[in-house]
């Protein structure tokens, strides 16, 4: 313990140093008083006279004292707040005691240095956070967007999207994100697939035709597996935005079967059948034929269409189209070849993308199932199949000259 006297020495001292541990010790004795209310306030008059001193390190180590805690004085705060640099850096990241009324007032003005540490701090409200982003200082952006304990609303992450998804750092830092919707992370899914389109040594591996095919089988199942995930929280705004925007076709319908996105499918059908899900779902996993045809006449699907969906429905029932691939060949494959023989090779106009489709997926999915076949058969047949290598002939040893 300090003695009065000691103290009193200490806070008058020449030396800045001394001066500074009498305004820490005054710091700590404030804020673990228990005694009369006279010896608080006397400690409280201390402090305020500390806020006066010329030398940085003597407020600094004042500052450093108080910090942390929830109970340091406001005022004294906030006037540290407005010291130097080094200060009013430490007060803006760690004290508590800051409120959001104190700190938005002060982000139009504050340099990024400033901003930087507002962004650190320990809890950050949305509200806080939408001001530091409307900054618009692409690395404090990026700091908020990483930091996923931070909450950020939807408009503001489908703004971000927007205007900078076509960074791809920012892509990164979104698509991590959780609570991005669900249209905003199919915009910045597409604009990674312009960004690879256009990439040079994308370009440069696959020939132009089989890189369309390649990214647009890869944006369906990007499309069909956010919608998986929606409607597995029982959100239909996702599907309406399709139908409104005109992204949900007959390609994308087949796809989500196909790729055993089947919740999703059934939302698009509720969708635009205007049915309950539950009903849907009920008819895709037991109706019969004429319920599911039925169902697909209110979607207001063709006839030709509806036929083949129907069938695709009917083998999805007995297959797993989620995880095998193998399952996912004998599917298209049997499609295919249903189509050719029922129309004798002479596809109407009105399944002609729909076919086209399930000729891309068989050579997709034959290459997939292939490597699973030949390497579960590399493992299953390698003690048999082990080629013996015969030892080398024994080399003749010329005699030394």
């Amino acid at each position: 313990m300090v003695a009065y006297q000691e103290f009193v020495s200490l806070s008058r001292s020449m030396d800045s140093e001394e001066r500074g541990s009498a305004a820490h010790l005054s710091a700590l004795a404030y804020l673990n008083h228990t005694g009369p209310a006279d010896e608080h306030a006397a400690l409280y008059a201390a402090l305020i006279g500390f806020l006066d001193d010329p030398s940085v390190k003597v407020r600094a180590a004042l500052a450093y004292g108080l910090l942390h805690s929830s109970m340091a004085p406001r005022p004294i705060m906030l006037a540290l707040l407005h010291d130097s640099a080094v200060i009013s850096r430490a007060v803006l990241q760690y004290s508590p005691v800051l409120i959001d009324a104190d700190l938005i007032g002060l982000i139009k003005t504050l340099d990024v240095s400033m901003l930087t540490s507002i962004s650190q701090r320990k809890q950050i409200s949305p509200r806080l956070a939408a001001a530091l982003i409307a900054r618009q200082d692409g690395p404090l952006t990026l700091r908020l967007l990483r930091r996923h304990d931070v909450a950020l609303s939807a408009d503001l992450l489908t703004h971000l999207a927007q205007t900078h998804g076509d960074d791809a750092a920012m892509r990164g830092a979104l698509l991590a994100r959780r609570d991005l919707t669900a249209s905003a992370r199919l915009l910045l899914v597409q604009k990674v697939t312009e960004a690879l389109r256009g990439t040079r040594i994308v370009k440069g591996a696959l020939a132009s035709d089989r890189l369309g095919r390649v990214l647009r089988d890869s944006g369906d199942t990007a499309l069909s597996a956010i919608g998986e995930r929606e409607a597995g929280k029982a959100n239909p705004d996702y599907v309406a935005d399709l139908i409104v925007s005109d992204r949900l076709n007959t390609r994308v319908l087949m796809h989500a079967v196909v790729t055993g996105h089947v919740m999703f499918f059934a939302d698009c059908l509720a969708e635009l059948a205007q049915a309950p899900r539950s009903k849907v779902f009920a008819l895709l996993e037991r109706g019969s034929r004429s319920a599911l045809n039925a169902l697909l006449v209110r979607c207001g699907l063709g006839h030709g269409v509806r036929n083949l969906l129907t069938r695709l429905v009917m083998h999805a029932r007995a297959s797993d189209l989620a995880d095998d691939a193998g399952a996912r060949h004998y599917v298209v494959t049997a499609l295919t070849e249903e189509l050719i023989a029922e129309h004798q090779g002479d596809i109407p106009q009105e399944l002609e993308e729909a076919f086209a489709y399930l000729s891309e997926q068989n050579i997709v999915l034959a290459r997939k199932a292939a490597r699973g076949v030949m390497a579960a058969f590399a493992v299953e047949a390698r003690a048999p199949m082990a080629v013996a290598l015969d030892a080398p002939e024994p080399r003749l040893a010329l005699p030394a000259a």
